[in-house]
């Protein structure tokens, strides 16, 4: 059974014995399990800094993450980490008491970032970019002096398409946040091992579970955020088109870089008569 304490791993006992669960559960793993083998995170020797923030999406990746270590189908060392950047209200002993109680090799960094952002932030801007960053540069230093191969972020699909197309509407590129990076020094990896899970599943597991979530009050409470607004662009697509949001992350698999308009991705001056297609599809000028 799912809450076997003999079968599984502590973080998932209580679990709910309904098919419905079940197949929400299997799903999730499956979808993990196909984007740590498609992008290749397991590292020889590999330590993974898995990055809770206590919400639905950080629970959820910590608890696939253990099943997988726990069935032995993910052979790298796991450290939970809850950086506590001082928003006042943040109920700090949460995630301790909860990492705990599972049994959870896990550490907890307090540092005040939240003064920073309000100090530096003109009012009326958003504070995401800043608290981002520099909470970005805090893990990463926890992940070194813990000795981890890899930073591990809850980013889902969502998450993914929803920066796709802030990109797109305010940044004029095409780009996202990739599965798997290497930080700007160069010395880890960055994996986002829910790549492929949509976030209705997050939230689905993560209450069905009874995870203590702690909602983010700094950012996620603001007006006006761009992420917001592409939101609700996207769930008005889905709600008129069920489907829509796994065919366009689909398309961002599956990308021809001849049939785009970028000179450095293909060498259009190259091209000559009487050549095909180097996707396949129509004769070009090569």
């Amino acid at each position: 059974m799912l809450d076997d304490p003999d079968d599984i791993h502590p973080l998932f006992y209580g679990a709910p014995k309904s098919t419905e669960f079940k197949k929400l559960r299997k799903r999730i793993v499956q979808h993990v399990r196909e984007a740590i083998d498609q992008y290749r995170m397991v590292e020889p020797g590999g330590k993974w800094l898995v990055c809770l923030s206590g919400g639905k999406d950080s629970y959820t990746l910590l608890a696939v993450l253990h099943e997988l270590k726990w069935r032995g189908l993910l052979p790298v060392e796991l450290l939970a980490c809850n950086l506590d950047q001082g928003q006042p209200g943040f109920p700090a002993t949460v995630l301790p008491e909860f990492l705990e109680k599972m049994g959870v090799p896990h550490r907890i960094e307090y540092q005040d970032t939240y003064s920073i952002v309000v100090d530096k932030v003109p009012q009326g801007r958003t504070f995401c970019a800043l608290c981002s960053r520099l909470r970005r540069g805090n893990l990463y230093r926890v992940a070194r002096e813990e000795g981890c191969t890899a930073v591990v972020l809850g980013h889902h699909r969502d998450d993914i398409l929803e920066t796709f197309f802030m990109n797109l509407f305010h940044g004029g590129r095409l780009a996202t946040m990739p599965p798997k990076l290497v930080n700007e020094e160069g010395d880890l990896f960055v994996y986002r091992p829910l790549a492929h899970v949509a976030e209705v599943d997050c939230e689905k597991f993560a209450t069905a579970m009874r995870y203590p979530i702690i909602p983010c009050d700094l950012c996620g409470s603001q007006d006006g955020l761009q992420r917001q607004q592409v939101k609700q662009i996207l769930d008005g697509w889905e709600r008129n088109s069920p489907g829509r949001r796994q065919v366009m992350f689909r398309a961002l698999t599956n990308i021809r870089p001849s049939h785009m308009l970028d000179p450095k991705l293909f060498d259009f001056s190259e091209l000559s008569l009487g050549a095909s297609d180097p996707d396949g599809e129509i004769p070009v000028l090569r």
